[in-house]
């Protein structure tokens, strides 16, 4: 994954959220998009409810997956 690619999936409006799988078979989702730095060679990954940071190499990257948003009922 480069990470213009990710910038542009990080851009769409609407924010739709995302799922980010390694190559470790870690899968850590994005819930909001100001959650998220993409730097040159890295994605910085924060779970603010955790007050946890991640630093991830971009080349680990495997797959992006767009999260279904649940519905609710009216």
């Amino acid at each position: 994954m480069n990470s213009e690619a990710l910038k542009k999936l990080l851009a769409v409006r609407p924010f739709e959220p995302l799922e980010v799988e390694l190559s470790s078979g870690q899968v850590y989702s994005i819930k909001h998009p100001e959650n998220v730095m993409v730097l040159k060679t890295t994605l910085v990954l924060t779970e603010p409810e955790n007050d946890i940071v991640l630093f991830i190499s971009l080349i680990h990257v495997v797959a992006i997956r767009k999260r279904m948003r649940t519905q609710a009922a009216v």
